[in-house]
């Protein structure tokens, strides 16, 4: 097997004599954004020439401005609806064909474990016995066992392109489009807008909203969206939590990580206008949705998404199933 794999034999370390035994979809931007709006609300947006003044007149900041105008303009629709449609626009369009490549990436690196698995008990018995033979110590040996097990696991990605760091491609576009949409509201909110058209957007955001928070340039002085915001987030947390059996500890501690960060956002979406607490709840929306979408096996099947030995027939009342014993019939 190790010859198919093109290993054909083992890196061996160069020893120099035998003869020696002792020879492994944010506090700082949440934190940062209601800052921003805080300062911005008492008079200064940061100061002249600060990193926020250069983020928020940057050339992508503009570009996101250019399309809540766009399709302001073009849809003729409230500001409250133009913010959830751009929202649906940017989440489809860009988002779920991301989000659909790294289930599809990911599906072909858990069919290749069994594989894995496999060559790591050949290469731990053949390295067992060159270290008999050269009498290595254990340290080398087991150094010896990770190089070559890292080079036949990296040649299997390759083989199956497949490589896991092709799944983070999506945090990478989804996180800066979000800080981006953010702060461009954020400057249609305070007038801060570098077009022509901030000072006149920041009117029509006053009186742009809709049921208990009319004026999105304003705070939600209720926390009805914040606290929105933050249930949402908690929600695909769980699903997320849900479907993965037995965790590892790392696993365990990002998902306590990222739960602590959900809860967190809800005091700082209290800080900041509506109209950015309604551009993250409708993207929270959209999130749970493309989640739940995903788990849908006709829609992966569409995707081209492979199957796994996890994959269930019946997602959504597996689900269900889940959520009710952890959190409803608990003893």
């Amino acid at each position: 097997m190790l010859c198919r794999l093109g290993a054909g034999r083992l890196r061996l370390p160069r020893l120099a004599a035998p003869t020696s035994a002792g020879g492994s979809e944010c506090p700082q931007w949440a934190r940062a954004v209601a800052s921003a709006s805080a300062s911005a609300s008492a008079g200064g947006a940061g100061g002249p020439g600060s990193w926020y003044e250069a983020l928020a007149a940057s050339a992508p900041v503009r570009a996101a401005e250019d399309v809540l105008l766009g399709v302001h303009s073009a849809a003729g629709l409230p500001w409250w609806a133009c913010i959830g449609l751009t929202t649906v626009a940017l989440r489809g369009a860009v988002t779920l064909p991301l989000a659909a490549h790294q289930h599809y990436i990911l599906a072909k690196v858990e069919n290749l474990q069994p594989e894995i698995k496999n060559i790591a008990r050949h290469l731990n018995q053949e390295v067992a016995v060159r270290a008999n033979q050269l009498r290595w110590s254990k340290r080398v040996a087991r150094l010896t066992y990770l190089k070559n097990m890292r080079r036949l696991v990296s040649e299997l990605y390759v083989r199956d392109n497949c490589h896991p760091f092709k799944a983070t491609v999506l945090v990478w576009i989804q996180f800066p489009m979000w800080i981006f949409m953010s702060v461009a509201l954020r400057n249609f909110s305070t007038g801060a807008a570098h077009s022509e058209a901030g000072f006149s957007v920041q009117e029509q955001l006053a009186t742009g909203g809709i049921l208990w928070f009319p004026d999105l340039t304003a705070l939600d002085s209720t926390w009805i969206l914040p606290i929105s915001v933050g249930v949402i987030n908690l929600l695909i947390v769980e699903i997320f939590a849900l479907q993965k059996i037995g965790m590892s500890r790392f696993q365990t501690y990002i998902t306590y990580f990222v739960r602590a960060v959900s809860v967190l956002m809800i005091p700082v979406a209290a800080t900041v206008p509506s109209s950015i607490v309604l551009y993250w709840l409708c993207s929270s929306l959209m999130g749970l949705s493309q989640n739940l979408l995903l788990r849908s096996p006709r829609f992966r099947q569409l995707c081209r998404i492979p199957l796994t030995k996890s994959d269930s027939d019946s997602p959504y009342k597996d689900l269900f199933a889940a959520f009710y014993t952890k959190f409803i019939s608990r003893k």
